[in-house]
């Protein structure tokens, strides 16, 4: 992506000025859902493991899809997966896929629906093992060493997978769960908090850098 000019100012490469004046990263310039999104939840650390699990659930729907796809029906998915309360999604029977393929409101993904229902039963076995789905997601965060001062466009751009995120796709793969691909895991990474990759500049990064620094980890 070229430097934009707008309003006679150039904008550095990937970051786009909101009508506040604060700079924001370019991917949430689309709609004002996109920028609250943004701006209150994306990047910021998560160690709730119902918004754990509903993160992973959703980006496996959004494969082929565009995230802003799935954020604008992410109040039905909740309806339809009992707000992803991992044990009452554990629990769903052949009668509640039959009810969700009937469910307008959501991705009607045979697959990903019982993708879903599977993937509670193993965040179960997590949460028994490592007293929660949070103890064990943020055992994959990077080390702190490795992780950039300063992230660039051109840098964000070409990150689609990490070390991490292959090493904890293979581990739910082994574990039994599916649609948990690298890229996809990594942008539950993103999204999460597990990485911060609010590019250099984003107003927000500072924010969930705060944030990633206050907030006490389970098991740590």
């Amino acid at each position: 992506m070229a430097n934009l000019t707008l309003r006679g100012v150039t904008q550095p490469a990937g970051l786009f000025e909101g009508e506040d004046g604060a700079l924001r990263c370019s991917w949430c310039a689309a709609s004002p859902v996109y920028r609250d999104y943004h701006d209150h939840e994306w990047g910021f650390p998560v160690t709730d493991d119902r918004r754990l699990f509903e993160k992973l659930c959703l980006e496996g729907f959004q494969a082929g899809l565009s995230w802003l796809t799935i954020l604008n029906k992410r109040a039905a998915f909740r309806r339809g997966f009992a707000d992803f309360d991992v044990d009452r999604v554990a629990a769903f029977d052949a009668a509640d896929v039959e009810r969700l393929l009937g469910d307008a409101g959501i991705v009607r993904h045979r697959g990903k629906i019982e993708s879903t229902i599977n993937n509670a039963r193993r965040a179960l076995e997590l949460r028994h093992e490592f007293g929660s789905l949070a103890g064990f997601v943020w055992g994959f965060e990077p080390p702190a060493e490795t992780r950039p001062p300063r992230l660039t466009w051109d840098v964000l751009r070409a990150t689609t997978t990490s070390a991490q995120s292959l090493a904890l796709s293979k581990e739910l793969k082994r574990r039994g769960w599916t649609f948990v691909g690298p890229t996809t895991i990594y942008a539950f990474m993103q999204a999460m908090g597990i990485v911060n990759d609010h590019i250099d500049g984003c107003h927000v990064r500072a924010l969930a850098g705060a944030m990633r620094a206050r907030v006490a980890l389970p098991g740590r």
